[in-house]
């Protein structure tokens, strides 16, 4: 289904994946926003590279589990097609549009939060350009890989590889402590929520974790709260 998606075109007969420049967002089986990113070199490129080879920190230091990866979004900058990467005014505007791209994902968030290690660089909030959302699991896919027992296993299991990631590297960055603690509270929820079926309760209220009480803000770096040094380039490892 990935490459159904990949090849789906809009109404002008383009690929929706062919865009230079854009933006990306991943979902897990509940529709969560989990990831954020953005591209220069492909959306198709980037994208696959997330999904089917590990070929992203993402993915290979087990902050994103492909297995969790239930729809993608896309926001192609058609308009950019002929901008140059090192054209700064071409970055900031990719910057602008990934951060509101995460902005909205952190406020569709249950949790108010997702698992980026590098929260986008701090810009203005802009309007998002057309996008389009693709299922990538087939319904017998998410039968069987979505059940609670299946997931919450996944989940563990995701969450002790990125913490041995931390130990082995010994100096990790800030977001992906904060990464282990956000992947931490999403499977407390979800454990919380099948106990809550298995006694006939009604679910939990997200709200009970506050993430912001845990990691603090997410919607700047801490160390530096101003974006002053928030600048990074399209498909830098995030």
């Amino acid at each position: 289904m990935l490459k159904e998606s990949l090849d789906a075109t809009d109404a002008q007969g383009r690929a929706w994946s062919n865009a230079k420049w854009g933006v990306y967002a991943f979902y897990d089986y509940d529709g969560e926003p989990i990831y954020v990113g953005q591209t220069n070199e492909r959306l198709r490129t980037r994208v696959r590279r997330h999904l089917t080879n590990q070929r992203t920190d993402a993915v290979a230091m087990r902050i994103l589990d492909v297995f969790e990866v239930a729809e993608m979004e896309l926001w192609p900058l058609w308009e950019m097609e002929g901008s140059r990467a090192s054209d700064p005014t071409a970055k900031a505007h990719l910057n602008a549009i990934e951060y509101s791209a995460y902005l909205q994902a952190i406020t569709g968030s249950k949790f108010k939060a997702i698992l980026n290690e590098k929260i986008p660089p701090l810009s203005k909030r802009v309007d998002l350009p057309s996008s389009r959302r693709f299922d990538l699991v087939s319904d017998e896919t998410r039968i069987e890989r979505g059940h609670p027992d299946v997931r919450i296993a996944r989940r563990a299991e995701t969450i002790s590889r990125l913490a041995a990631v931390a130990h082995e590297r010994g100096e990790v960055s800030d977001g992906l402590r904060r990464v282990l603690v956000i992947q931490a509270v999403r499977l407390a929820y979800l454990s919380a929520v099948r106990l809550a079926s298995a006694e006939g309760r009604p679910e939990p209220d997200p709200a009970s974790i506050s993430v912001a009480g845990l990691v603090g803000s997410v919607l700047y770096e801490h160390s530096d709260p101003t974006g002053a040094h928030g600048h990074r380039d399209a498909d830098e490892g995030d």
